[in-house]
């Protein structure tokens, strides 16, 4: 089911169960559950690439947490390069391949404008972290985990006090928690902090 918001933001009811676990997991899109390609907007579910690492790795880390989010700047439709029901469609389709894994999305947020338009919801400003906080109310961000590739996305997350993974191919400095290269890294990471 969707509810639907102002025209801000999106944000795409996808469950509505109790938390499994304390703890959530908020994830970037682009560069951390698909590649990541410059310039490109995906507005078309068959030019979505899925990472390897992800696919792999996903279904034994879902399990782990509470939530599951999704948070992600799509200026694409801000920009007129494609609509949110595209986008929408994507990020169904998305979904439903996770939930064959099996894993699980609790609820996605895109901010659709463009940076100059100064919203609170486009990373590295915290307002997804909030909408979510909003929609579920049991969301604890000292037991909040944000992994992104991006400075943006580690702002973001540090923003509220999640801890932050930065998927960081380049190795370039960052200020994220932890730096890795991939999933696989990633799960030692997790599992080591919900100990």
């Amino acid at each position: 089911m969707r509810e639907k918001t102002s025209t801000a933001c999106t944000n795409e009811f996808l469950s509505n169960q109790q938390p499994r676990n304390q703890w959530s997991l908020f994830l970037d899109r682009d560069g951390v559950i698909s590649e990541s390609i410059a310039g490109v907007y995906v507005k078309d579910f068959k030019d979505f690439k899925f990472k390897k690492d992800f696919l792999d790795i996903f279904p034994k880390i879902a399990p782990l947490f509470g939530y599951i989010f999704v948070v992600t700047n799509q200026s694409g439709v801000g920009k007129g390069l494609m609509t949110l029901q595209e986008l929408e469609t994507v990020h169904n389709k998305m979904v439903n391949k996770i939930n064959v894994l099996p894993g699980k999305i609790d609820k996605i947020y895109s901010c659709i404008h463009l940076k100059d338009e100064n919203c609170l919801c486009r990373k590295p400003r915290p307002g997804m972290a909030y909408m979510a906080k909003n929609d579920f109310p049991h969301i604890d961000f000292e037991k909040a985990i944000l992994i992104g590739d991006s400075d943006g996305d580690i702002g973001f997350g540090k923003s509220v006090g999640m801890k932050t993974i930065l998927v960081n191919n380049d190795n370039r400095h960052t200020d994220a928690d932890y730096s890795v290269k991939d999933f696989y890294e990633i799960e030692k990471i997790i599992k080591r902090l919900l100990k």
